[in-house]
This record gives C-alpha cells, sequence and structure tokens, in this order.
C-alpha cells in the first residue's frame, strides 16, 4: 500500500524540483505510515517536515506545493489534508482498495514476500543452549524469536543459515561430567551427595541410567577421572539430542550445530588469534588480553586466563572467526537480555577482524513470567531450577507456545499464562485468529455446497464502501512483513495476523458473504477468501498451523 503513495510523492517531488519550486538538491529520506487513528487518514507522510530545511520553506508551505504538483491520474486518493506542523494526511478511495485487493488475489500465495534481501547472505545464530540440561521457557521464547526472524528473513530474499552454537567446552561441560558420574554412582547403591557445584536436576538420573545401560560395568572399573570424562561426553550427547528432539516438536530446524570444543579440537582458536591484529592483543598478570576498549567496549577482556585456559570470550573469538571467513553479508545473532553487557565484545571482534561492526545484529529476549490463572507456576523437580519448554509444549501444544512468545517485543518481559494458552475460546489469541481462518473455510465449504463456483476474476465494484475494513488491514501485509524483517521485530506478525483476525471476525458478523445477490457473494467471496490466503502466510511465518477445521 505505501509504495503507491510513496511513487505517487516521489513523482511530486521530481517535478517541484524540475520546476524550481522547491531547490532542493538531495532529497532527504521521508517516511509514509498508517496513523495511529483513522480520523487523521489511511495514510500519513512526514516529507513536507523533512524537506523544510533544505527548501528553505515552512514545512505547511512546502506540503501544499507538493500537493499541488500531485498527479492521481487512476483517481485513487479521495482527500487529503495538511496537518498540524506540515503532515500530509491522506484518504483512499474505494477504488483503490480494490485495486490492492485485486493485486493480492493475483499474488496468491506470494503475497507478501518481497525480493528486497536478493542476493545477500544472512546467518541466525539462536538458542545456542549449553547442553548441560533440557531447554527451559526461556530457550522456548528465543527459539521462536529467532526462527520466526529467519523466516522473515525468507520471506523478503534474503539467503539464510540457520545456527546453532553448542557450547560443549569449559567449566560447565566438568560439572555435567561430574554429577553425571555421581548420579550413575547412586544408581549403583552408593551413598554420595551431589554437591553444591552440581546440576540438580533429576534428568541426569535418567541420563545415568542410560549409560549404565550402555556400558554396565565397564564404567565402574575405570579410574574415576576416566569414568568422569566418559560421563561428560555420554551426558552431552544425550542431551544435545533431546534438545534437538525439542526444537523438532517445536517446529525449529538448524543448518548446522557448532561445537566450541570442535573449534578448539581443530585449532581454529589458534587461527583467530594468529589472524587478529598483535596491537590488540596483550599479557597483564599472567593472561592475554583483548583491546575491545579500541572498539568503544567498557574494558579490554581476557582472551586466556593465567592457567592457559580460554575464556568463553576467547571461544567466541574463535567462532566469530569461524563464521566471518564464510563471508555472510550479515549476522544476526537472539541472545538473553541478560547478555546485553556482552554486544560490545562481539561488534569488537568483527571490528576486530576487518568487518563492519554493525553487520552484526543482536535480538535481545527478555524474561517468561510462566503463570497459571494469574498465579506463577512452581518450578519442578525434574529440571531442578526451571519449567522445560517440553513440558510447556506438551501442556499447550506448540502452535499456542508460539503464538504466545510472540506476544510481546523481545526486549519487553513476557507473562505466559498456561489456562489462558489452552482456552477454546475466542479469549485465547491463538484460538482467535485460528479460527478466522477455519471459518472462513467453512463459508468456502458452503459454498461450494451451494453449487457456487468461485469466479476467477470477480466485479470487485460489488463490494460496498462500508466493507473495506478488513482490506485496509490485508493491504498492509507486504509492509508489515517488510518492516518485521527490516527492524528484526518477529512478534509484528502475530499483531498483524490479530488485527486481520478482528477485522475479518466483525466483517462476518455485520455481512452476509452468502448473499441472495450472485454478483455481491462472488465479491465477498473474493474478498474473504483473499483473508484466509494471508492470515495462512501470517501464520506460516509464526510457525503456527493454519487449521481448516475447529
Amino acid at each position: 500500500m505505501k509504495r503507491h503513495l510513496e511513487a505517487l510523492l516521489r513523482q511530486a517531488l521530481n517535478d517541484a524540483i524540475t520546476a524550481g519550486e522547491l531547490p532542493v538538491d538531495r532529497p532527504p529520506p521521508f517516511t509514509v505510515e498508517v496513523p495511529a487513528d483513522l480520523k487523521f487518514g489511511d495514510l500519513a507522510t512526514n516529507v513536507a517536515l523533512v524537506l523544510a530545511r533544505q527548501a528553505g520553506r515552512p514545512p505547511r508551505a512546502v506540503a501544499d506545493t507538493l500537493l499541488a504538483r500531485l498527479r492521481d491520474p487512476e483517481g485513487w486518493l479521495a482527500g487529503t489534508e495538511v496537518a498540524g506542523p506540515g503532515f500530509i494526511n491522506f484518504r483512499f478511495a474505494p477504488s483503490f482498495w480494490r485495486m490492492l485487493l485485486a493485486e493480492a488475489l493475483a499474488a496468491g500465495e506470494s503475497y507478501g514476500r518481497s525480493t528486497v534481501g536478493a542476493g545477500r547472505r544472512v546467518q541466525v545464530e539462536f538458542v545456542s543452549a549449553n547442553p548441560t540440561g533440557p531447554l527451559h521457557i526461556g530457550h522456548g521464547r528465543g527459539a521462536v524469536l529467532g526462527d520466526v526472524t529467519a523466516r522473515l528473513l525468507e520471506a523478503v530474499g534474503y539467503e539464510v543459515e540457520r545456527e546453532y552454537y553448542v557450547n560443549d567446552f569449559g567449566r560447565q561441560m566438568d560439572v555435567l561430567g561430574r554429577s553425571t558420574w555421581i548420579r550413575h554412582r547412586q544408581l549403583r547403591g552408593e551413598d554420595v551427595a551431589l554437591g553444591e557445584d552440581a546440576y540438580p536436576g533429576e534428568y541426569l538420573i535418567d541420563v545415568a541410567r542410560a549409560l549404565a545401560a550402555e556400558q554396565g560395568d565397564e564404567l565402574a572399573r575405570l579410574p574415576e577421572a576416566e569414568a568422569v570424562a566418559r560421563c561428560r561426553e555420554f551426558a552431552a550427547r544425550a542431551l544435545l539430542a533431546g534438545i534437538q528432539e525439542d526444537l523438532a516438536r517445536f517446529g525449529v530446524r538448524f543448518d548446522h550445530f557448532v561445537s566450541e570444543r570442535a573449534l578448539h579440537a581443530e585449532s581454529v582458536f589458534a587461527r583467530a588469534r594468529a589472524a587478529l591484529p598483535a596491537d590488540l592483543l596483550y599479557e597483564q598478570d599472567g593472561a592475554l588480553f583483548f583491546r575491545t576498549t579500541h572498539f568503544g567496549d567498557e574494558k579490554d577482556r581476557v582472551v586466556v586466563r593465567g592457567n592457559g585456559e580460554p575464556t568463553y570470550f576467547g571461544s567466541d573469538i574463535a567462532h566469530y572467526y569461524r563464521t566471518l571467513s564464510r563471508r555472510f553479508d550479515a549476522l544476526v545473532n537472539v541472545l538473553g537480555a541478560d547478555h546485553h553487557g556482552y554486544v560490545a565484545r562481539l561488534r569488537a571482534v568483527v571490528a576486530a577482524f576487518g568487518f563492519d561492526p554493525a553487520a552484526l545484529r543482536v535480538l535481545l529476549v527478555q524474561l517468561v513470567n510462566l503463570t497459571r490463572g494469574g498465579e506463577p507456576v512452581r518450578m519442578g523437580k525434574r529440571a531442578g531450577e526451571f519449567v522445560t519448554l517440553r513440558e510447556v509444549v506438551d501442556e499447550v501444544g506448540a502452535d499456542a507456545a508460539r503464538f504466545f512468545f510472540l506476544l510481546r517485543k523481545a526486549d519487553s518481559q513476557l507473562d505466559f499464562d498456561l489456562e489462558l494458552a489452552k482456552k477454546q475460546s475466542t479469549d485465547n489469541p491463538v484460538f482467535y485468529v485460528q479460527y478466522a481462518h477455519a471459518r472462513i473455510a467453512s463459508v468456502l465449504r458452503q459454498a461450494a455446497d451451494a453449487g457456487i463456483v468461485l469466479a476467477p476474476e470477480p466485479d470487485l465494484t460489488r463490494l460496498g464502501d462500508g466493507e473495506t475494513e478488513p482490506l485496509r488491514v490485508l493491504v498492509t501485509f507486504p509492509d508489515v512483513v517488510e518492516a518485521a524483517a527490516r527492524d528484526l521485530e518477529p512478534h509484528r506478525i502475530v499483531f498483524y495476523a490479530l488485527d486481520l483476525a478482528a477485522a475479518f471476525h466483525r466483517y462476518y458478523n455485520q455481512h452476509r458473504i452468502l448473499s441472495d445477490d450472485p454478483g455481491a457473494t462472488q465479491a465477498r467471496l473474493a474478498l474473504v477468501r483473499c483473508v484466509q490466503q494471508v492470515l495462512r502466510a501470517a501464520l506460516e511465518l509464526a510457525g503456527v498451523r493454519a487449521p481448516e477445521r475447529m
């Protein structure tokens, strides 16, 4: 929708500049947006405000000049006005909305997709949870946000690779090995406590039981250090397999699982250090530091500890060295909000290897507050310290879980009510949207049962002037997809789906779709069929099913 008005405005601007009415050399970017209140029109632009300084004229005078030059040969505009300090508001004629509906119908399943990112490669790294336990609900939210971000980028033409960075190196893996070893000994009847630094979740009992079934008594005959190492390897594999299974059930896929341990085993860390400019590394108190302050970080960061062990940040340098060598045009990293202080040092790494630090974009994900009927959900014994993603998906289903995780912006805390997510009523937002899709499917079945054959080119002029509300929402879909991909704001897709579903439900209650007038019936069927098509596309981007019956 916006592109049509933008084209008219650019033509008017060029005509005014050519005629010498606006002394502007390089017109700055301007915006065309849907007003917060429809009383201000269908679209509004700030073009006069951003041109005023260069033109040396008041914004309202610039607006008047542009409107005088505005050409509308198709008769799409029903009215224009200059408001406030110089905003220009536009109202469209019913013919404009019908034209956009015809465009959407002609585009079919490709409606909303574009080639904005064609020829560019992006890596989206997300989840990347340590293989020391099952995924919790925070990981689940990050999984959905990363997955939908990847889907959006693909929808606008980018070639996307999804990566899970497996943090299977360092102290946490040693703790996993010892914890599994203790659980194994407990299963053999030994009176041994976990200890304060062990992982307390009961899930390791199952891991230890599977380990015993595979290795029998052999483990008990090994020296303790070797037994702990074997426990570590087995547990890491078993837990990663469980994570992969949970993600698959949740509709989340990855192209690559990259092992941190493998980066060290394959000497990637050593090669990365050698590739860094020598003046960015220095030794102090036996440790090796990276001058991240050179790139705006608050302090320099340790890369190798005094005992010779690389830090987590040191491993990240190796990881980004490998990633950057694959020549992506952009990197997107989805991190928990507790990593906000980590962003500057990651951008420092990107810059140190000679790449534009702006190529790395980070999506920070806030916490999830899980409730049941408004009351906080207590932690379970199985995970020990958190509610697992599997427990939530088992209770409410993948569709509801995915939709609810998208109901707030990534950097806002999310309240997730399990009882609401299970409701089979329009109080439940995912039910509300899916029901709109199923309701339209029911109308189309009724039409088929009545012998109505959908016209390939219905007369859309048979839609009354009061029937444009669903259209006004429907035709913004391409703009919403493009903006959500550009700004890394996947929540916009479910917000849009809710708006479109609401517009359809109101339309359904106010208009008889299968009427006694064949022409009006065909036009209305075309409208609701297009609404269904776009709802299905929005739900697909969210990774949520679009049921035909409910």
